[in-house]
């Protein structure tokens, strides 16, 4: 009876041994990544077939999809720009194995170039404009002024302050509320202020 109960134990352990060989097989043949809300899931060379599938923290499936990988490695992409940033789980299960990564994946900020450009236009008095541009990225606004009436380039100048600048303009013989203005800083956004 002893020796019965040795055997089975050693069994036992053999069994979850080769287990757990076949969860670090599965983990050293396999990647997750993620970046912003892109997952991408590598499979490599030799795996034979798996099923992958994304999960959310709750471990609810939202896709499953079945793999074959043959004799080179396979990337796997998953976009999630339609569910929120958050937590999820990536699934992979093959006729032996199973394994499951946890990733993160948040929003992407926007782009400086994405930004519009602030530019604010202020009658001081009847002849006088002030003009005060913030948030530059570079040094570099082109400063265009054009009659209302005509559209006739007026005045234009080139301004190469950084960060931002503050500017009175003053015009004889024209009336502030007889002007606009076009501002271009050097990433080309635009901006056109009516006064």
């Amino acid at each position: 009876m002893k020796t019965l109960f040795t055997v089975a134990l050693a069994s036992a352990l053999s069994f979850s041994s080769l287990v757990a060989n076949a969860s670090e097989d599965l983990r050293a043949l396999s990647s997750v990544n993620s970046n912003y809300k892109k997952i991408s899931v590598t499979l490599n060379e030799g795996l034979g077939n798996a099923k992958i599938s994304i999960l959310d923290a709750d471990g609810k499936s939202l896709n499953s999809r079945n793999v074959r990988v043959k004799d080179e490695n396979l990337l796997v992409p998953y976009d999630l720009k339609n569910l929120p940033a958050g937590e999820y789980q990536v699934k992979i299960v093959t006729n032996n194995e199973e394994i499951v990564y946890t990733v993160e994946t948040k929003e992407q900020p926007i782009s400086s170039n994405d930004l519009p450009l602030m530019a604010y236009g202020k009658v001081l008095d009847d002849n006088t404009v002030r003009l005060a541009v913030v948030g530059l990225l570079e040094p570099g606004v082109d400063v265009k002024v054009y009659s209302s009436e005509s559209g006739k380039l007026i005045y234009e100048e080139k301004i190469n302050q950084a960060e931002g600048f503050i500017k009175n303009f003053s015009f004889n013989g024209l009336k502030a509320t007889d002007i606009y203005m076009e501002v271009k800083d050097v990433k080309g956004r635009r901006k056109t202020l009516f006064l």
